[in-house]
């Protein structure tokens, strides 16, 4: 294994760390507790969410690396929770949103760049006929949501079990997380568990659901044989609306989303992420005869669909469309899919040889890999997960999962293997303990969602 930026020294088995210092990180996050909310913009990305004392503030990337203020090179997974398919500073995205900006960003008519944006958006996605551009997952989400219903003359939503669609009340409201929510506002939405067309019908029996939300696919749980497709008859039966969430599965799974790989076509679908490798730019794209209610070729009611300042400003729109021809040109999903299989072989030996099958898997499509942390007795354990970040942190690789991008070279997944086995006999001795008691530095992770603040006082078993 050679050297990484002075901080590493080789050993047979593993690199070993040379105890890297994150005084300035520490500092910087103290002060963003000042100045912002939960010291971060994005609830995932919260020091909550990271060993206590590591929780390194980040100053630049190139590729699948970052460097942080105290000088910390790592390996990163997770790229922008998911947002960067193609590596940071991917040069081809830089050049076309550098010659767009140098024409001015925003104007107050169209610009023939949003005509090109959503001719490749569509080229891509079969199933839709207009589309629509924002800059936040939410903001289409929500606007679907408000799209279903203006159609079906309905309220209710049918919102799948899974971890997050909206920072609106529809949804929110259904978390533990729901102070400042009218109760009325979240009566509106039921649940249904994914892979159970039994809950989905049970939800829709009264024939007052406008839409049917889910992603179609996660990276822990693929559809079971038959249940997008009876998911698709199921709303044709009952006249409700069947919307994919393809904020993970767009450009990941494939560049048409989910439904390009399942070959079941939604009425409305959600993007964001990866679609512009990191811009801000999110998509709401369906059906003509539902999407030109927020037109002007339209005898009905008219919807306020997406009304934003900047959904079309130029650069993100430049980065999307080179994205588009690395698709064109490439295979990013086969790249970060060949990364991650490597990854998880590698990490799986490694765990094997020290009898640990039990307490660390991977699990997920190749292209979005994450890691399960379990206690003594196998149960999913946010301190032993602590314990898991707090090695990798020390031996280069930051990240909260093991998704992967692009550019994650052989290299890049030979270093993280090497940490995985660097960080395995601490965890070992943790296993064999008992606790993470003398070995942890600090409180345990915490949910990203949750009631109270304090996450001393979170159980250390909740996953």
């Amino acid at each position: 294994m050679p050297a990484l930026a002075g901080r590493w020294v080789t050993d047979e088995r593993f690199a070993v760390p040379q105890d890297p210092s994150f005084e300035r990180s520490r500092a910087l996050q103290d002060r963003l507790h000042d100045l912002v909310p939960g010291g971060a913009h994005t609830y995932a990305r919260g020091s909550d969410q990271y060993p206590e004392f590591m929780t390194p503030v980040l100053t630049r990337g190139a590729g699948a690396r970052v460097w942080d203020v105290d000088g910390n090179s790592y390996v990163e997974y997770g790229m922008g929770l998911r947002s960067v398919t193609l590596g940071h500073g991917y040069r081809p995205v830089v050049e076309a949103v550098s010659r767009a900006i140098a024409d001015g960003v925003n104007f107050s008519r169209p610009t023939t760049m949003e005509v090109a944006a959503a001719e490749d958006f569509l080229s891509l996605v079969p199933g839709a006929d207009m589309v629509k551009f924002a800059k936040n997952g939410s903001d289409v989400t929500t606007a679907a949501v408000r799209l279903a219903r203006a159609v079906t003359g309905r309220v209710k939503v049918a919102a799948c079990e899974q971890p997050f669609f909206s920072t609106d009340d529809w949804f929110i409201g259904t978390t533990a997380m729901k102070a400042g929510i009218p109760d009325a506002h979240v009566a509106t939405t039921v649940r249904f568990t994914y892979n159970d067309l039994d809950s989905v019908a049970a939800a829709l029996a009264g024939d007052d659901v406008a839409c049917v939300i889910l992603e179609a696919a996660t990276a822990t749980a693929e559809p079971a044989p038959g249940f997008l497709a009876g998911l698709r008859a199921l709303c044709d039966r009952h006249g409700t609306l069947l919307v994919f969430d393809e904020m993970i599965t767009g450009f990941r799974w494939s560049a048409g989303g989910a439904q390009a790989v399942y070959g079941v076509q939604p009425d409305l679908s959600c993007w964001g992420k990866a679609m512009a490798n990191g811009f801000p730019l999110s998509a709401l794209a369906g059906r003509r005869e539902y999407m030109e209610r927020g037109g002007l070729r339209t005898d009905e009611d008219r919807v306020f669909l997406l009304s934003t300042t900047h959904g079309a400003e130029t650069a993100s729109l430049a980065a999307f469309s080179a994205v588009v021809q690395a698709y064109r040109d490439g295979d990013p999903v086969g790249r970060m899919e060949h990364a991650g299989r490597l990854l998880a072989d590698g990490v799986t030996a490694a765990v094997a040889e020290h009898g640990l099958e039990r307490h660390v898997r991977v699990i997920g499509r190749p292209s979005c890999l994450v890691f399960v942390t379990g206690d003594a007795d196998g149960v999913p354990s946010q301190a032993y997960r602590t314990l898991f970040l707090q090695e990798l942190l020390r031996r280069g690789v930051l990240g909260q999962s093991f998704v992967t991008s692009a550019a994650h070279t052989d290299a890049d997944i030979e270093h993280t293997i090497a940490a995985v086995r660097g960080a395995l006999p601490v965890y070992r001795r943790a296993i064999d303990a008992g606790t993470v008691d003398g070995l942890l530095d600090g409180r345990p992770v915490a949910p990203a969602i949750r009631r109270t603040a304090a996450p001393r006082f979170i159980d250390a078993r909740v996953s």
